[in-house]
């Protein structure tokens, strides 16, 4: 699992701008860890592929005719690959953007070994999941109200507020309980996003929460998928 720490500058402008004048700034500093959850990535193959070849001769593959694609699940590291015939192929799962890349690499290897002319090209990561805890609850309808330009609130659709930004260009989920999904072209543009967010949910702060270590995927909600990732929900059915 890859955890990337927020940066601690965090804490210390937040400490300068709630402290009371006339009183000394709050020593305690909160440490955020953001979980990334999810890397998809993207890259062609430069040939056409024989799906039936590869779902017969392939390890750890399922061939879905119905959607015209294969899924290849690789185990170090860990991720799953949709492959199509068209030589495109869509990587999720992986904790990083180095797994993502190594899984990629494996994948192409491994159909270059089943005789396929594989050429790797075009690698890119197309969408980055990251969550990460706040040590206190949310009010979220004060902060939807407050933040209408960039923010969305519609309880009967959706438990959480939905926030834009456009730089560095991020979807946050923000629920009451203090949890914030992320999704962002890069795991940067998560930290910023973080940075960004973290002083604007704390004017609207609750009761602080003790949480524990987090034991893996704990996000709340649906996210903002690209389109390169539309068809990563299949694999997920097969888990």
């Amino acid at each position: 699992m890859s955890v990337a720490a927020a940066s601690p500058e965090i804490c210390q402008d937040l400490s300068s701008k709630n402290s009371v004048p006339g009183e000394p700034a709050a020593q305690e500093q909160t440490s955020l860890d953001i979980d990334i959850a999810n890397v998809v990535c993207s890259f062609r193959a430069r040939c056409h592929l024989n799906l039936r070849m590869i779902a017969l001769n392939g390890a750890n593959v399922i061939y879905k005719r119905e959607l015209g694609k294969v899924t290849m699940k690789l185990r170090r590291p860990y991720c799953t690959a949709n492959i199509w015939s068209s030589g495109k192929i869509v990587c999720t799962g992986a904790r990083s953007e180095d797994d993502a890349k190594k899984g990629s690499r494996r994948c192409a290897r491994t159909l270059q070994n089943m005789g396929f002319q594989v050429h790797f090209s075009e690698f890119k990561v197309v969408n980055v999941l990251g969550i990460c805890s706040m040590p206190f609850t949310i009010k979220i309808t004060l902060f939807s109200k407050q933040h209408k330009e960039n923010a969305s609130y519609e309880p009967e659709l959706h438990p959480g507020v939905t926030y834009k930004i456009r730089n560095p260009k991020a979807v946050m989920k923000i629920f009451s309980t203090g949890s914030i999904t992320c999704t962002a072209p890069c795991v940067a543009n998560i930290q910023r996003a973080i940075e960004h967010i973290y002083p604007l949910v704390h004017e609207f702060r609750g009761d602080p929460v003790v949480r524990g270590p987090r034991r893996g995927n704990t996000g709340e909600g649906d996210v903002d998928d690209s389109e390169e990732e539309e068809d990563s929900e299949d694999e997920e059915e097969d888990d």
